[in-house]
């Protein structure tokens, strides 16, 4: 046909493609009978601005009629532990959303978030950070997944003061724990179309601990001939990431590693404000904001009511894809995604005047 159309009026194959990408259509999802039932899902409201922005996802998911409904629980990062009944609540609907708990610093107080994921051995942290049109950043073409592990590391929580002022801080890593984050790695990046693999370490240093890690990483990258692997150690990765942080695709850590990584690239491609995330494991996830760094806000965002709420309604809809609700996930994403391109509505974080309910009311307005 040389590229004409065979009649007036009709299209070429290339023009075909072109509309049916544009119509925002997918091949057809088949559900299993019975997975449009509603589905419960644990909510944290948290702390700090945490009651703000859990509020707008609820507002979001009833305004869309999304299949899901919130069993809600009051837990605050000053408590000694998680309710018991907050772990059986996830235990059984297996998905909870929560805000931000706050972490008390020093005094021995354990972080909630860290009782968490070790309570339901959510060992896999997922972090996507990537430039959203309509917000200017130095960097383009950034989308960078940082996959992180979550149980152990220099989070083991295993410390103790050996003589008054001499505290010893142990950094425990098994092959069991590297392997099964190498494993989530690679299978993610199968599974999602992402090309390069790469493992952030510190092994010419801790040659034992690191070494244990990057090797765990080379025996799984052996069973993905697909995926392109390589190794970067922890510090050149900060500098490569600031410089040239499109170069990154999947990058997989360890503990502490990958805190400081995730944060860096959130900061480089928008905020911590936008960037989505979650923690997962065999049983159960939990989603929440993706980025740490201030994620409980300070008190004058919460008195004017003006925390970003873009990070967790991304969250959501990484949930929704989690529960099998495409279409919803899908929905949610494109309207926050106009919200943020057209730059009407943004939060001061991002350059705005707006509050968290002016930009809900946005989202909600650019739902199809």
């Amino acid at each position: 046909m040389g590229g004409r159309s065979i009649a007036a009026g009709s299209m070429t194959l290339k023009g075909m493609v072109k509309h049916a990408i544009g119509s925002g259509r997918s091949v057809t999802y088949m559900p299993r009978p019975g997975d449009g039932a509603p589905r419960g899902v644990t909510l944290i409201p948290g702390d700090g601005i945490g009651p703000l922005v859990t509020r707008a996802v609820e507002q979001v998911m009833e305004a869309m009629h999304a299949p899901v409904y919130f069993e809600r629980y009051e837990v605050h990062g000053d408590m000694k532990r998680v309710p018991e009944e907050v772990l059986e609540s996830i235990r059984k609907n297996k998905v909870c959303l929560k805000g931000g708990l706050k972490t008390p610093v020093g005094g021995g107080v354990s972080s909630l978030n860290v009782q968490l994921r070790k309570e339901l051995d959510l060992y896999a942290s997922l972090v996507n950070c990537f430039n959203l049109p309509g917000l200017p950043t130095r960097h383009h073409n950034v989308d960078i997944v940082v996959i992180r592990e979550n149980t152990e590391g220099e989070y083991s929580g295993l410390e103790h003061e050996v003589v008054p002022g001499v505290v010893e801080s142990l950094k425990v890593m098994t092959k069991f724990c590297s392997e099964r984050i190498a494993k989530y790695a690679f299978e993610y990046a199968y599974l999602n179309n992402r090309k390069t693999v790469t493992a952030v370490h510190k092994a010419n240093i801790m040659k034992l601990a690191d070494g244990l890690f990057l090797e765990s990483c080379r025996q799984v990258a052996t069973k993905y001939p697909s995926i392109r692997y390589n190794e970067i150690i922890v510090d050149n990765c900060c500098m490569q990431l600031v410089s040239k942080p499109e170069r990154f695709d999947v990058m997989v850590t360890p503990n502490l590693y990958g805190n400081l990584v995730a944060n860096t690239a959130a900061g480089i491609a928008g905020g911590t404000g936008v960037m989505p995330g979650g923690n997962v494991g065999g049983d159960h996830a939990v989603f929440e904001q993706g980025a740490s760094a201030g994620n409980v806000g300070n008190e004058k965002l919460v008195e004017q009511k003006e925390a970003n709420p873009v990070a967790l309604l991304l969250s959501s809809a990484m949930m929704l894809r989690h529960l099998r609700f495409p279409s919803f996930a899908d929905r949610l994403e494109t309207a926050v995604k106009r919200v943020i391109s057209e730059g009407k509505y943004m939060t001061k974080d991002l350059g705005g005047v707006s509050t968290t309910q002016e930009v809900v009311h946005a989202v909600i307005a650019n739902l199809d």
